[in-house]
């Protein structure tokens, strides 16, 4: 990895946001990959101006556009502009915007990041992409020239930057919302030039880590690549940058689902490594989360059976180079190199290896033919370490909670000078 020549900068704009706070948290979404269909239709449901309708706008909304659901969302948004539903910041701000699970309290600032190339070791991603979620994200910015939802990044701070975003808490915000899921959103705004200053010089030498929104960071750098060098808004993508030491977000795992039936993927792998004896879902959760070293449950229905100590002679050979690494301690690693595609034979493809961020989505779209693969989650600091040697965990490996809503700030490429 190449040394960069500048690090990390963050820049002021103008957000297009929600005017006033009436009905807010209605309004506010999740981020589009966490969203179901069922989910989609409760957020349209409590408010007909959610930005669910821009993040991931339905064809039957898209006849605003001649059926082109893309074209639709941007329609949408240029309308609720027109109409006082949404506003235009009057100065260019750097945005503190904080969120509140439970007594987890995650703050960070908001604001345009400038792109670079993950060669360039400073945004780095740990997370491989898929081409779908990229061509449909690249569609949606393309029509709407706008980011609708911030990615979100960490690093160690310590610094001008994260002292300004510890000093607006005794302040009011300029906008505060509470959501379905009882997370309380604040956002206060940050004009001051000088303070603006500080921020690009403390940022300046240090670089980050993608946490969530690898497929929308792509999509800025590919849409800025469409651009082929020409200066413009694109160059830069609405970023939400938390400092770990201060305001560390809480990491969960992403479970997987496979295409094999339970029997089959146990007794696949029961030569290979020890397999635990049946128990209830809940049981082999705990023992994973307590087991030193690989572990993972494998469940279908009400039972369960835990899986670890994994032959290092097999591990070592189909990990080749990468068996001691950080990534290769890794037990999402494992599971896709060695269980998913060795013992069990299966291409690492959307078909064949699904996703659930909770046990029993897990559970449920396993039904009776597929197996639920059940993860602990990765350490932060393992990220970091993966990121920093230039390697890639497999798609979807870690969730990042809270997460920030869609539409408390939307980057209009037309509001920035």
């Amino acid at each position: 990895m190449t040394t960069p020549e500048t690090g990390l900068a963050l820049l002021p704009f103008r957000a297009t946001r929600y005017a006033g706070s009436d009905h807010l948290g209605d309004r506010l979404s999740p981020p589009y990959d966490v969203i179901s269909e069922a989910d989609r239709e409760d957020l349209v449901g409590a408010s007909d101006t959610s930005a669910v309708r821009l993040i991931l706008p339905a064809e039957a909304e898209g006849e605003l556009a001649d059926g082109d659901a893309y074209a639709g969302a941007r329609a949408l948004m240029d309308g609720w502009v027109h109409d006082g539903v949404l506003a235009v910041d009057a100065e260019p701000a750097l945005y503190v915007y904080e969120m509140t699970a439970g007594d987890a309290v995650t703050r960070g600032l908001l604001g345009a990041v400038e792109l670079h190339d993950p060669e360039d070791g400073v945004i780095l991603p740990h997370e491989n992409t898929m081409a779908g979620p990229v061509a449909d994200r690249l569609a949606l910015m393309e029509a709407t020239e706008a980011n609708l939802e911030p990615i979100y990044l960490v690093y160690d701070g310590g610094g001008a930057a994260s002292e300004l975003v510890a000093s607006v808490g005794d302040q009011v915000p300029l906008a505060e919302a509470q959501t379905p899921d009882g997370t309380i959103h604040r956002l206060w705004a940050v004009t001051d030039p000088k303070a603006h200053a500080a921020v690009a010089d403390d940022l300046a030498a240090r670089r980050a880590v993608i946490a969530d929104g690898h497929h929308r960071y792509a999509t800025y750098r590919k849409l800025q690549a469409e651009h082929d060098g020409e200066p413009g808004p694109w160059d830069l993508g609405l970023t939400l940058l938390v400092d770990t030491t201060a305001y560390g977000p809480q990491v969960h795992p992403i479970h997987r689902v496979v295409a094999i039936g339970f029997d089959a993927a146990v007794e696949a792998v029961r030569a290979h490594a020890k397999v635990g004896e049946p128990v209830q879902v809940g049981e082999a959760a705990r023992q994973v989360a307590e087991a030193g070293g690989f572990a993972v449950a494998l469940a279908q229905g009400d039972r369960a059976v835990v899986v670890c100590d994994l032959d290092r002679e097999l591990v070592s050979d189909t990990l080749g180079d990468v068996a001691d690494s950080a990534l290769g301690r890794l037990d999402v690693t494992v599971v896709h190199r060695v269980l998913v595609e060795r013992l069990w034979g299966l291409a690492d493809t959307e078909e064949s290896v699904g996703y659930a961020h909770d046990v029993q989505d897990a559970l449920e779209a396993a039904g009776s033919d597929r197996t639920a693969v059940l993860l602990r989650p990765t350490p932060v600091e393992d990220l970091g370490e993966v990121a920093r040697a230039g390697e890639r965990m497999p798609r979807k490996s870690t969730l990042f909670t809270p997460k920030p809503a869609s539409g408390m700030v939307i980057r209009r490429f037309a509001d920035q000078g």
